[in-house]
């Protein structure tokens, strides 16, 4: 079982990279959540770059009669939430890669502790039986992952309806769901209404592109 990699990211696009690791490139798919992350770390504005430091990825095999799959994560807590989701009756690599990519591991958290079952039927692929399927057997086991939920606390003081106006409206901005999700997780000082969570998120997002 390869658990994880380390080398420098030949070629990326959504949803794939090719990573040299001792002069052997592997082909791994990943999350657009972990692709945004890896185009942070390296400074990258655009995609199919080479970049100059070495990326790490933690991955999970899937072996088939056809083929061999890696798929590659930014951090442990997603590739635990990866193993999860494929094991949910009706929900392949496919499927759970997808879930990973419209919503990061927190704000899938939340979605699933919340109930929210319009947040996860947006996801593709996600009808509302498998929706509701993922609520009653993942509820129970995303407090275990090890996600980084830096500012989660902080999210129980806003309501539901005012996190997600929020989130609309950054991405009507044009930033990624997973960036507008991501930064308003990170908001230290919780909002009571909507422009007050957009201009603190906005902040966060500004000063990550700087």
């Amino acid at each position: 079982m390869i658990g994880r990699l380390t080398g420098l990211v030949i070629e990326s696009a959504p949803g794939q990279l090719l990573l040299d690791v001792g002069g052997v490139g592997y082909e791994v798919e990943i999350s657009l959540t972990t692709y945004a992350h890896i185009l942070e770390i390296q400074g990258l504005e655009t995609q199919g770059l080479e970049t100059q430091g070495p990326v790490t990825v933690h991955t999970h095999l899937v072996v088939r009669d056809d083929a061999h799959l890696l798929y590659g994560f930014a951090s442990a807590g997603e590739r635990e939430m990866f193993r999860t989701l494929i094991k949910v009756n009706g929900v392949g690599p496919r499927m759970a890669l997808g879930i990973l990519s419209g919503l990061d591991s927190v704000s899938f958290a939340r979605a699933v502790t919340g109930n929210d079952v319009k947040a996860l039927t947006a996801l593709p692929g996600v009808g509302k039986k498998t929706a509701e399927r993922l609520i009653i057997e993942m509820r129970d086991k995303v407090d275990s992952f090890d996600v980084d939920v830096s500012g989660s606390d902080n999210l129980s003081t806003m309501t539901i309806n005012v996190i997600e106006d929020a989130e609309s409206a950054l991405i009507g901005l044009g930033y990624r769901p997973q960036e507008a999700a991501r930064a308003i997780s990170r908001v230290s000082d919780p909002a009571e209404d909507v422009e007050s969570l957009i201009r603190q998120a906005l902040t966060i997002l500004m000063q990550s592109r700087q």
